[in-house]
């Protein structure tokens, strides 16, 4: 295939300018612009269409992991029938959370909300397995948190098939980069919130055994006394706890090693925008003042990617412009979201040996 990574994107090309199709690439992203549940800021669903474009930017070489476009990334097209779903559902929902959450005259919205966010959860669960059985790496792009639920569901249905590799006989680890712990219960009335998806994956998914949280800085009473109900599976570093560490004189190296070292010989990565700085990501639905740097979320990444560990699947969540004509500088959040974007492509094909070390 001629291609030159160092030529402009052209007009009608893929992801980061690239050629793939499907059947050449070994990643494969599923766009989900969706993001009903949104309690605070909006505008995630169009996350996947305004990470593509800046896409176009991204220069292909990486500094950590080299020529990551040469393993072959694709980008399925925005199915157009999940926005329609997340305009329907938003409509009901945002009222419900603008009064605080829901009460029993709500019962029928909230009804067809979840009913929205389960078409969704069996959408991605598809997806992924379909990507799974062809031998490629699945990986999503929202939408808001609640999106990739089935997607996790597929790679830990996955992961429990596979043969154990070397430190334990199977199931799925998760690294979760957020500011939110994700544990609430039922969120506001929605039982697929985007605040309580990884709640739902500990409740609902015994295959994963491992769930290990970076950079968390706004949690309630209850998200905490489920991590503590759920300590043998849940490894949680508080960003405050991380701060402290490097004034202390930690590095934050060692520091990602000690992480990661929690997690399983399976992995999936669950990456919420907001686990960054906010003045990268100023218009994500729910930004909290704290963060890791660009730098310290890339470490942390080929942390990960160079831990001799296999990465099952990813996902990016909570990437938005903001709502227009509120939001300022809406290309910024696009820009650091397809940089993310390709690191994590970087990660998972390092880790799976499909680009050199």
């Amino acid at each position: 295939m001629a291609f030159d990574p160092d030529a402009a994107a052209q007009p009608g090309s893929g992801i980061f300018g690239l050629p793939f199709t499907r059947a050449d690439a070994s990643i494969v992203l599923v766009p989900v612009p969706f993001d009903a549940t949104t309690s605070y800021g909006g505008g995630t669903s169009a996350g996947p269409q305004v990470i593509f474009d800046a896409s176009m930017q991204v220069d292909l070489l990486d500094h950590q992991f080299g020529q990551v476009y040469e393993c072959g990334i694709f980008m399925e097209k925005i199915p157009a029938k999940i926005k329609a779903l997340s305009k329907k559902a938003r409509a009901l929902a945002k009222p419900i959370i603008e009064n605080g959450g829901a009460t029993r005259k709500d019962a029928k919205a909230v009804k067809t909300v979840n009913a929205a966010c389960e078409h969704v959860e069996a959408h991605t669960h598809a997806m992924a397995s379909a990507i799974l059985k062809e031998g490629k790496i699945p990986a999503l792009v929202g939408g808001d948190h609640s999106t990739p639920l089935g997607f996790i569901r597929a790679c830990a249905e996955h992961a429990a098939r596979l043969p154990a590799k070397g430190r334990d006989a199977g199931g799925l680890g998760i690294l979760q980069v957020d500011a939110h712990m994700d544990f609430r219960d039922a969120f506001e009335g929605f039982a697929y919130s985007h605040a309580s998806i990884m709640h739902n994956v500990l409740t609902r998914l015994p295959q994963v055994t491992k769930l290990v949280q970076v950079g968390i800085r706004d949690y309630g009473e209850s998200e905490r006394d489920f991590g503590i109900s759920q300590k043998k599976r849940v490894e949680t570093y508080f960003e405050f706890d991380l701060a402290m560490k490097l004034d202390d004189g930690a590095k934050w190296k060692k520091l990602c090693a000690q992480m990661i070292a929690n997690l399983p010989a399976n992995v999936y990565v669950s990456f919420d925008i907001d686990g960054l700085d906010p003045s990268l990501c100023p218009h994500t639905g729910t930004p909290m003042v704290g963060g890791l740097s660009f730098n310290q979320a890339s470490v942390l990444l080929e942390t990960l990617a160079r831990s001799g560990r296999r990465i099952i699947g990813f996902d990016l969540n909570e990437v938005s412009p903001g709502i227009k004509p509120i939001s300022t500088e809406p290309d910024w959040d696009a820009n650091v979201g397809a940089r993310i974007l390709y690191k994590l492509c970087g990660m998972a094909a390092l880790a799976n040996g499909l680009i050199k070390p």
